[in-house]
């Protein structure tokens, strides 16, 4: 894709963002933030028998780089094994999203990537823990 294709892509993500609703019930919530922009982004993960993304969503505010890339992220990953999410690169979302577009925002862009790979933590994490 060319500069003007990414740029279209991430408008139409944010306009009219894949997977963005609320789902408290979810397995894991996990809330991410970049403070130097003021982006939110909150993500709802449910995972399936296998350690499957069985269903992902969000909400959040800030920039069309980080609303679009977290939309464009989760339309990649629904369905796919937890550890094919933990391998994604962050250079790999960056090119993804057209380095040459994102490149100064990268904090921005990855975002959505970075809180995702929190929240299956958060679920390896529960995991282990012994029950009570």
């Amino acid at each position: 894709m060319n500069r003007q294709d990414h740029i279209d892509t991430l408008l139409e993500h944010y306009e009219a963002s894949r997977f963005r609703e609320a789902h408290p019930e979810a397995d894991v919530v996990t809330q991410g933030t970049n403070p130097g922009c003021g982006d939110i982004i909150t993500i709802y993960l449910n995972i399936g028998e296998g350690d499957i993304a069985q269903e992902v969503w969000f909400e959040g505010e800030g920039c069309i780089i980080s609303q679009g890339a977290v939309s464009i992220l989760l339309e990649m990953v629904q369905g796919k094994p937890l550890a094919d999410i933990e391998a994604i690169d962050y250079n790999d979302m960056v090119e993804k999203l057209g380095k040459n577009v994102v490149l100064t925002r990268t904090r921005c862009a990855t975002l959505g990537l970075k809180t995702l790979k929190e929240a299956i933590q958060q679920y390896y994490a529960r995991r282990l823990q012994p029950s009570t």
